[in-house]
């Protein structure tokens, strides 16, 4: 291990010989031994290969803009819960002081990726899109499933929904669209509908961005681990 991994690791996390640590070349986790620490360079010894589990799900997240606080907390649970990209939108009602901001967040917000990653096993990070406006991600995103949370009380159960889709169905490609503080404009709703998004509810109690995350994609992988086993 070389450059600024290896300095973290050596300098600032004070990595010893003898110490194990587990490693990923983005295909395979190993769990390896350190045997040398020097300045920006940490040698190891490989002493087993460890089992991953690739996400069953392909999901697309597309996430509306919302405070930093919230909006990174959301970025690292979607990545524990799998998620393959996320596509960060500039929706209608988010706050525009928010917009202005966030291109300046994008290495702050791939290192959080990155981290929860690690820490959660993944192989793979999740792919950053640039920022983009709902329109155009609903219609340039050639997904099977497409899922917007709506808080209409129309919208169907996000349960219903899903219920309605078989495994295979679930595990090839999902978009999951949530909207900001303040919800969809009645233009962003069109404009989903048109491009085939079903609206989904998670239930009467309006919910902030963050927690419908966790909510939506726990639900999609208990959809499909249900149908699976």
């Amino acid at each position: 291990m070389e450059g600024e991994a290896a300095h973290h690791l050596g300098r600032v996390l004070r990595a010893a010989r003898g110490q194990v640590y587990e490693l990923s070349d983005g295909n395979r986790v190993w769990l390896a031994r350190v045997e040398e620490v020097r300045r920006d360079r940490i040698g190891f010894s490989l002493v087993e290969e460890l089992p991953v589990y690739p996400p069953a799900l392909q999901t697309t997240l597309l996430l509306s803009i919302v405070k930093f606080d919230a909006f990174e907390f959301a970025l690292e649970k979607a990545t524990e819960l799998g998620v393959s990209a996320i596509v960060p939108l500039t929706a209608g009602r988010s706050e525009k002081a928010l917009l202005s901001a966030a291109p300046k967040r994008a290495e702050r917000w791939k290192k959080i990726l990155l981290e929860a990653s690690q820490q959660s096993r993944r192989l793979r990070i999740p792919e950053l899109a640039g920022l983009a406006k709902p329109e155009a991600a609903f219609s340039s995103n050639a997904i099977g499933l497409k899922i917007l949370l709506s808080e209409r009380h129309e919208a169907r159960s996000l349960r219903s929904i899903l219920e309605g889709n078989s495994a295979a169905s679930l595990a090839a490609s999902t978009a999951l669209a949530i909207g900001p503080e303040g919800g969809w404009t009645d233009a962003e709703l069109d404009c989903a509908r048109k491009h085939g998004f079903c609206e989904a509810s998670l239930g009467r109690l309006i919910l902030r961005t963050e927690t419908a995350v966790i909510a939506a994609l726990a639900s999609l992988n208990y959809a499909l681990w249900r149908q699976e086993s």
